[in-house]
């Protein structure tokens, strides 16, 4: 746990695995004793526990119904457009999913780095068409898991990846020419990229046959998920360093995934979702054209990741009126003249947070219900968190289940049919306008402070992070929210689901093959790289080259973040109060 006492908030996992307890627990709220089905019945009839929400999740009020009048400033051409059109508020797509379906990526990671591979093959089996790798906590503070801070924590809630030895047995009998792979990782994400990128020239792959995503968003770390290292300053120009050189060596690979997830998990409502979102992608774009970048030569790279939450109908408008703000700040602001520059391309994940220890079963219906708020919604790709997830790492069967949920609504429901096919609903037309009103709203007000990076040090997102989260928890507490399981239809005898454990041999484990690559590494030359590599950092040059040669030399993931750490410092936040 010493590692997580470093940073203010920390997760082991994309999101819930490290949220053992359902988010209203953190409230205080327990739930109400009962004696199981008969006290569920009597409950039902004495106290009419079902109530209809007249807000959404992040407060727009919901008329009982709507009609034209509700979208009687909407201009078809201008505010929708047909799919594959600007703005793009129906899809980038023309066709959709009747030419190609959402990818199917499922989150993994445990242990070392064998027994994860193990687990990529089963999923790949199964029917996933693409990986993405959660790494442990110690890879993504950028430690060792032989250092003393590590210790209790390497290989729980992602896999333990300390060099580019590690980076070789995770992908061993997998070809990254015949995959798309999405690394999770964010202050050491230049690192880690190269860790791949030394697997594809060992396995004799071109950089440009490879596919996939780095997520790579530093400035949401400070807002929200605070897995960061270095000064924003700094995380800034290494996220900038890895976009640029993969627009010139790895031209297929998206090099950011700018992240409106970890902003939801930590509390944020879907307006502030996109809103920072948004505001953190400008940031990153203006990074790269003061560089002296063309903006159409990176903008078709930029990818994005949201979450779907519970509120059905908020999660499809959130996503539609996210596309068509894209669209307008980069052909509007940034004057981009390619159209897939104007696309926002984006990953889904279901609700983390919405999954719940208190009957887990449930959950399946959850995420089934937001990955069809996501497919409407028309993400290009998804995963469907498992079952278990707020109890454990997802076991074989709970990750079954999450990819037959993808097939079955893939095959069996007939949604991928035709383009957006809530279009036109007065509903949800009125409230993607009226989100994308809010957001605007939210960006005009980031600007009174000067853009990002000001905004951060005055604690403005924290804030207003902490006060959604504590407003939908006291909506739980006072049951203006119902939470099924949790603070209504609650059943005190469950029985105990098995859990999926990470073997504490595994740690072991990896302690030794770190100390056994440490004997066998020609240690001049890592010590050499190690030298350099502080030198281009104390330099504006782009810090990937040498990276990528410390990383072939065999140096670890902490010795290169110490060396940079060096250069940069180490980020501690202040604390903020409202």
């Amino acid at each position: 746990m010493k590692i997580l006492e470093q940073n203010s908030k920390q997760t082991k996992t994309q999101d819930s695995v490290s949220n053992s307890n359902f988010q209203p627990h953190c409230c205080g709220h327990t739930p109400p004793s009962g004696n199981g089905i008969a006290d569920e019945q009597a409950q039902s009839r004495s106290q009419s526990p079902i109530r209809v929400l007249t807000h959404t999740v992040s407060g727009i009020p919901v008329k009982p119904s709507y009609g034209p009048e509700d979208i009687a400033q909407l201009n078809y051409q201008d505010d929708l457009g047909n799919s594959g059109q600007r703005p793009y508020t129906r899809g980038i797509h023309p066709d959709m999913y009747r030419t190609r379906l959402w990818t199917f990526r499922q989150l993994s990671g445990f242990g070392t780095a064998k027994n994860s591979n193990q687990r990529f093959k089963y999923l790949l089996a199964q029917g996933a068409t693409a990986l993405s790798v959660c790494f442990d906590i110690v890879t993504k503070m950028g430690r060792d898991s032989d250092e003393e801070i590590s210790e209790g924590e390497v290989g729980q809630g992602g896999v333990a990846i300390d060099s580019l030895a590690d980076m070789e047995i995770l992908f061993e009998g997998i070809p990254l020419d015949e995959i798309s792979t999405n690394l999770v990782s964010n202050a050491q994400s230049t690192i880690l990229m190269a860790f791949y990128l030394a697997v594809a020239e060992k396995q004799g792959v071109s950089f440009d046959r490879l596919r996939g995503t780095t997520q790579n968003d530093m400035l949401k770390e400070f807002m929200a998920e605070k897995s960061y290292i270095f000064p924003p300053k700094a995380a800034l120009r290494l996220a900038a360093d890895l976009v640029a050189y993969t627009i010139q060596h790895v031209p297929q690979w998206n090099p950011i995934s700018i992240c409106g997830y970890q902003i939801r998990s930590a509390g944020g409502d879907a307006v502030q979702e996109v809103a920072f979102c948004m505001a953190n992608a400008m940031t990153y774009v203006d990074a790269l054209l003061a560089r002296g970048f063309e903006v159409d030569e990176f903008a078709p790279r930029l990818s994005f990741f949201f979450k779907a939450h519970n509120d059905f109908f908020e999660e499809i408008a959130k996503f539609r009126a996210a596309r068509r703000l894209w669209s307008r700040i980069m052909s509007e602001k940034y004057k981009a003249r390619n159209p897939r520059s104007c696309m926002l391309r984006f990953h889904t994940q279901t609700c983390g947070t919405c999954l719940t220890t208190q009957q887990p079963e449930n959950n399946i219906v959850r995420a089934t219900v937001q990955a069809l708020a996501a497919i409407l919604g028309g993400t290009q790709s998804l995963h469907i968190d498992a079952y278990d997830e707020a109890l454990c790492l997802p076991s074989e069967k709970a990750a079954r289940i999450a990819i037959r949920t993808h097939q079955i609504l893939a095959c069996e429901s007939g949604i991928a049919a035709t383009v957006d096919p809530l279009g036109g609903s007065y509903f949800v037309e009125s409230l993607t306008n009226e989100i994308e009103r809010r957001v605007l709203a939210y960006l005009a007000k980031i600007e009174t402070y000067g853009g990002v990076l000001p905004a951060l040090e005055t604690g403005f997102f924290q804030k207003e992070i902490a006060q959604s989260a504590l407003q939908y928890c006291e909506d739980i507490e006072s049951h203006k929210r119902i939470v099924v399981g949790v603070n209504q239809f609650v059943s005190e005898k469950e029985p105990q689901p098995v859990t999926f454990q990470v073997d504490e041999r595994e740690e072991r484990d990896q302690k030794r093959r770190l100390k056994k690559l440490r004997r066998r590494r020609n240690e001049a030359e890592v010590q050499d790289c190690l030298i350099r590599l502080r030198e281009v950092a104390r330099g504006a040059d782009n810090l990937m080259p040498i990276i990528l040669e410390t990383s072939k030399a065999y140096a670890t993931i902490g010795e290169i973040t110490a060396a940079l750490a060096d250069v940069f410092g180490r980020y501690q936040e202040r604390a903020y109060f409202s």
